[in-house]
């Protein structure tokens, strides 16, 4: 349980949600398929979730009293014995480059990917669960507080989202183009099929 200080000097209580119990091969299978998935969405472009979600998933791992907020960091949060880094204790990834939460704008962090599991099946992530009546109560789990979040403080969260580099944007487009014209070309020549036929 985790505890942070209110504004009236007494401390706000979160609970946190108990972390499935599954067989060693069940768990092992699992976390086989969940970095293939993650792997897939990634592709060979780097594609990577929308700012909105990312947001979600920060507020998900680091909490956010680092900002002023109340919601202490996931208690499977761990730091990286690679300095500033941190990765999750409870989804069996280890400290990994591939593995950390956090990143700078030109790395690609495990909140990067489109498909990515959190063990608890927190918001933002794609295996979230949403929480139980009882969360509500008090304490108030952290996956019940985040859904209740204002959404402008959501926004508030900080996530690097890097730019796609101008030389990459230029050869997207020019593959963008092509497949236009070439759309265009093939509607034509449907027209102009059409138009033969008696």
């Amino acid at each position: 349980m985790s505890e942070i200080k209110k504004d009236c000097g007494c401390k706000k209580k979160f609970s946190e949600s108990p972390l499935p119990n599954k067989e060693p091969i069940k768990k092992t299978l699992t976390m086989i398929q969940s970095y293939a998935t993650a792997m897939a969405s990634r592709g060979l472009k780097d594609k990577r979730v929308e700012k909105t979600v990312k947001q979600l998933r920060v507020l998900s791992c680091f909490g956010n009293e680092h900002n002023g907020g109340e919601l202490p960091p996931c208690s499977h949060l761990k730091k990286s014995s690679t300095d500033g880094k941190f990765y999750c204790g409870a989804c069996g990834c280890g400290d990994r480059k591939n593995t950390w939460l956090n990143g700078a704008d030109e790395e690609y962090s495990k909140l990067d990917y489109p498909k990515v599991n959190c063990p608890l099946g927190m918001p933002g992530f794609s295996n979230y669960t949403q929480s139980l009546p009882q969360e509500a109560q008090e304490p108030q789990s952290r996956k019940n507080y985040i859904e209740n979040i204002n959404f402008i403080d959501v926004q508030k969260t900080e996530v690097t989202m890097p730019e796609t580099p101008e030389e990459v944007m230029s050869v997207l487009n020019k593959i963008n183009e092509a497949i236009t014209e070439k759309k265009n070309n093939i509607e034509k020549q449907i027209e102009e099929s059409k138009k033969i036929e008696p």
